[in-house]
């Protein structure tokens, strides 16, 4: 108990301090670059939460990303999901996350500074719009990480994956990397809230390319995508347990 209440608190407090220089940043018109201050603001308070947790993450397969901006398609069990990969995928990343972060006071506006790409789900319209949106983002040379199940799975097994994910990656014209996430469900489910602390395992895949697809063809690239996380889902399982 004494982990997760430290957890917490250094959550609360580290968000605010990030958020704070992120929106600073913005307001002062500092530009988008590499390694620059939106980037810290997303991965070096991801670092100081995985840390706080007692969360080391052990990665495997990072040869296997090509040069340039891709999009990252993930499981996703946890919101450790999300810190584990912004922590570790190399260059600028950005997350495609629902429209409902935007509302978390401070921490919501941070990440639209940021440059993240927030999607109404309810409103399709805009979600579609929102996803050429992060198309731009990405041709500008981001990276962007999406979990195509649009949902954290309650039981940690995959849930079925949406077809509009897959459209941002065709727009695009970028490689989708699968990876697979494995250890954050049991360190924090959907809806817990004690922390049981273990390393976070990501392993990816190789990339899949998008050159020459159309709009019309996501839903081939969305079961390409899915039969390569469930094989490296297969894989780490049959290896076990990260000790």
């Amino acid at each position: 108990m004494i982990r997760t209440v430290w957890f917490y608190l250094v959550l609360v407090v580290s968000s605010v301090i990030h958020s704070t220089g992120v929106l600073a940043a913005a307001l002062l018109g500092v530009k988008r670059r590499p390694g620059g201050v939106y980037d810290w603001g997303t991965s070096d308070w991801s670092r100081q939460l995985l840390r706080a947790a007692g969360t080391p993450v052990q990665v495997e397969g990072l040869d296997r990303i090509p040069d340039g901006p891709v999009v990252y398609a993930s499981n996703h069990s946890s919101m450790f999901d999300i810190w584990a990969l912004a922590a570790t995928l190399p260059g600028s990343v950005r997350m495609v996350a629902k429209q409902e972060l935007a509302r978390i006071p401070l921490l919501g506006r941070a990440m639209l500074a940021a440059g993240h790409v927030m999607i109404d789900r309810a409103h399709p319209a805009r979600a579609l719009e929102a996803y050429h949106r992060a198309a731009d983002v990405i041709r500008s040379g981001v990276s962007a990480v999406l979990f195509p199940e649009g949902t954290r799975s309650r039981t940690g097994e995959l849930l079925p994956f949406k077809n509009a994910p897959f459209g941002l990656a065709i727009a695009a014209q970028v490689p989708v990397v699968p990876l697979y996430v494995r250890n954050t469900f049991e360190i924090l489910p959907k809806g817990g809230f004690v922390l049981r602390p273990r390393p976070i395992r990501i392993v990816i895949g190789d990339a899949i390319s998008t050159r020459g697809m159309t709009v019309d063809q996501r839903q081939e690239l969305r079961d390409r995508v899915h039969a390569a996380i469930v094989a490296l889902k297969a894989r780490v399982d049959a290896e076990g347990v990260v000790h």
